[in-house]
């Protein structure tokens, strides 16, 4: 007769089965949410028509007539100048509080209208995101600013990113929009390279827009926005970003169209900033180099004749918080046709109050 059930031996657990038995679950759900990551990856499609949304108070730009410009990363309602963020060496991943962002999207929105500006680009407008408590910034400032047309282009999105752990990034829907006191007929969104490799993870959907806005004389005005790449970016990803932008602002120009890019080039713009605002220069602060002057085509030229010679930071390294001991650099500015006439340009000096970017103004007139 055969024993039963209940009389068989009882296997028992090894002591170390169980820390193999973690590992091996914990590498199994690494593997699977890796997967799942690149998998759900995706690339949006070039040369995207967008929706031009409000109506502006005019119709058209007057040639010898001052504009004013405005370009800004408001650094997604994150940046307080106690914020240090944990990709450039800091430990936040997350905003302080949704009040904090809200606190923020504000400063930038009364920044445009104390500088009446009548073209404004921002970059690092979060739309629904973890890190900034799925506040919809760019409805903040549209709503804001209701006498503006507008458009957003999406170039940050990603599935839920549980780096770091300590506070995960999350899911995000950031994107660059533009403004205009003057009616936007259409824009489109083109796609810049990008890494092929895992730090594409980090870098969705780099892109500009081309914002079309009718002048008076007949020419239209082709009003680029731009956020160039910095995390885990090599110096020839960088340089293919930019000859992509500069063939395209380059073909509007031999149209006859007046040409302004605003936006952040993720290099420092002046070429020596570097050594202009810092007393010691951190290594490996590879997203700083040089602009490559050598590139801008002819006809085209950076703005940085600032008001008075005076130069200011337009960008913190947020690995500590702002003081001192911060390493700033200016990566932040326009680049005009030649048939544009600056007046006026300067980095507003905020005391990154409201982001880890300062915005800079141009004033202007087309020819």
């Amino acid at each position: 007769m055969s024993k039963s059930a209940k009389d068989k031996p009882k296997r028992k657990i090894k002591w170390w089965q169980v820390p193999v038995g973690i590992v091996s679950f914990t590498l199994a759900a690494a593997i699977i949410y890796v997967c799942f990551i690149f998998i759900t990856y995706y690339r949006i499609e070039d040369n995207q028509e967008l929706d031009v949304e409000g109506t502006a108070i005019g119709n058209a730009l007057a040639a010898d007539t001052e504009y004013t410009a405005l370009t800004y990363n408001i650094g997604f309602g994150a940046y307080t100048p106690d914020f240090t963020f944990f990709m450039d060496g800091g430990k936040q991943s997350w905003a302080n509080s949704k009040e904090s962002v809200e606190g923020c999207i504000e400063g930038g929105i009364k920044i445009i209208k104390d500088n009446y500006a009548d073209l404004v680009m921002l970059q690092e407008v979060d739309t629904d995101a973890t890190r900034s408590y799925h506040v919809d910034e760019a409805k903040m400032i549209t709503s804001a600013c209701d006498k503006m047309s507008s458009t957003a282009a999406n170039n940050f999105h990603s599935a839920f990113l549980f780096y770091p752990f300590y506070q995960p990034h999350g899911s995000s829907n950031s994107c660059i929009l533009t403004l205009s006191d003057a009616q936007i007929n259409s824009a489109v969104r083109r796609q810049l390279p990008i890494s092929d490799g895992f730090s594409k993870i980090l870098d969705y959907d780099r892109c500009y827009t081309v914002n079309r806005i009718k002048t008076g004389n007949g020419k239209e005005l082709a009003l680029y926005n731009t956020h160039l790449s910095a995390y885990g970016t090599n110096g020839d990803l960088q340089s293919q970003q930019l000859n992509m932008l500069f063939d395209d602002m380059k073909s509007e120009y031999e149209k006859g169209n007046y040409v302004i890019c605003g936006g952040d080039y993720n290099h420092d713009f002046l070429g020596n900033s570097k050594e202009v605002f810092n007393k010691n220069i951190p290594d490996g602060l590879d997203w700083a180099a040089p602009f490559p002057d050598d590139l801008i085509p002819e006809h085209f030229s950076k703005m940085t004749d600032y008001k008075g010679g005076v130069k200011t930071p337009s960008c913190r390294n947020c690995d500590v918080p702002y003081g001192d001991d911060c390493f700033t650099v200016i990566v932040d500015g326009f680049i005009v046709s030649d048939n544009v006439k600056p007046t006026y340009a300067e980095v507003l000096d905020t005391q990154f109050k409201y982001s880890d970017h300062n915005p800079v103004i141009m004033k202007f007139k087309l020819a």
